[in-house]
């Protein structure tokens, strides 16, 4: 959860710089926003404290670490809402669902996930996504292609508080 603040042009330049490289030092980062280092980590620790920034990770090649079966499976849940909050729960701890999206429409749900191969992916519809109780129906659909995959937001659009 975020708090509301007003974000100025300087805000801005500091978390387009982040999200391109989260790895800049704070004098580096001063540099790029034209300010110096110290204003320059008050803000950033300000976006931080305040849940903006919600974090820093590396992010890893999945095929790489040989989780090259990318999939997005749309999940139907039974209508009553302990079990809705049920699958909600069980989503979290599942390790191959990197996302999960509640939706609206004919799916309840989206899921994001990873695998090594067939047969773990069919190991985990079968044994966890299906066996879940609150499960009514699942359809995966099996990533062909990557055609963009981003992690930086489009920030130009935003009014800032002068």
């Amino acid at each position: 959860m975020t708090t509301t603040v007003s974000l100025d042009k300087i805000d801005l330049k500091i978390l387009q710089a982040l999200q391109h490289n989260g790895r800049l030092s704070n004098v580096e980062l001063s540099e790029r926003v034209a300010l110096s280092p110290s204003p320059c980590l008050r803000r950033l620790k300000q976006l931080e404290s305040t849940g903006i920034i919600r974090g820093y990770a590396a992010l890893v090649h999945p095929s790489a670490v040989a989780l090259g079966l990318q999939v997005f499976i749309r999940v139907s849940v039974d209508k009553a809402n302990h079990l809705r909050d049920g699958f909600a729960e069980s989503v979290r701890k599942w390790p191959q669902v990197l996302r999960c999206f509640a939706l609206t429409g004919e799916t309840d749900y989206m899921l994001h996930a990873f695998f090594s191969d067939m047969e773990s992916f069919s190991h985990f519809i079968l044994d966890t996504l299906l066996a879940h109780p609150g499960v009514v129906d699942a359809r995966s659909s099996f990533v062909l292609q990557e055609v963009k995959n981003s992690t930086v937001l489009p920030l130009d659009h935003l009014q800032t508080a002068e």
